[in-house]
């Protein structure tokens, strides 16, 4: 991975990615367009500890990750989250693109109901002082902080290091999509071709 001779400026972008759809591309592309990112790496999750459920092989939504990467030569995909054992902590996660990373402008890509959630997070303070933080709208506009939080959240905000994205919202959703090919539908829409054409072709989400 190569960069230009200034700083260069990485986003990072978390998730199931279970499957990775049109949405996870329309905001990525505003993550890089907004923020002047030389590259958007997704991070595809290996096992969170704040989330349960049933999860697609972690080999099927890497390679799906990374075939919908080519759609942009900003984008780019690590293994950093799977191929760590046990639980996945996002502090964690940071801290290793700091120490590969240490003179880059480093953003993390949230959802805004990830940030309402930011002060449950394992080590969130440090997670913030590692990166900056971009999030993502939604509709609803998320719940009210609480104080703590709050309190950081204005304060990021006039240093610079938490902003929001004006981006609009994508109608695309993975749980949407596993529903609809389960169901058997066709999703083909909502995710990238060679996405799509992986997923038959392993017939995931399908009902047995």
């Amino acid at each position: 991975m190569t960069f230009p001779s200034r700083r260069p400026a990485i986003g990072l972008f978390g998730g199931s990615f279970d499957p990775v759809h049109n949405g996870h591309l329309h905001i990525a592309r505003a993550f890089a367009d907004e923020l002047a990112l030389d590259t958007v790496i997704f991070l595809p999750a290996g096992d969170p500890y704040h989330k349960g459920g049933s999860r697609t092989d972690a080999r099927h939504r890497l390679a799906m990750a990374q075939l919908a990467a080519q759609a942009d030569p900003r984008f780019a995909v690590s293994d950093c989250d799977i191929v760590r054992r046990g639980a996945t902590y996002s502090s964690d996660t940071a801290a290793i693109f700091r120490q590969n990373f240490p003179a880059a402008d480093l953003w993390w890509l949230l959802g805004a109901d990830s940030l309402n959630t930011l002060h449950t997070w394992k080590n969130w303070r440090q997670f913030a002082d590692t990166v900056n933080i971009a999030v993502a709208r939604r509709a609803d506009g998320g719940t009210a902080p609480d104080a703590e939080r709050a309190a950081w959240q204005r304060q990021a905000e006039a240093a610079g290091s938490l902003k929001t994205l004006s981006a609009p919202l994508h109608p695309a959703s993975s749980t949407d999509i596993r529903r609809a090919l389960a169901g058997g539908g066709d999703a083909g829409a909502l995710l990238p071709p060679e996405v799509a054409a992986y997923i038959r072709r392993h017939r995931l989400y399908h009902a047995a």
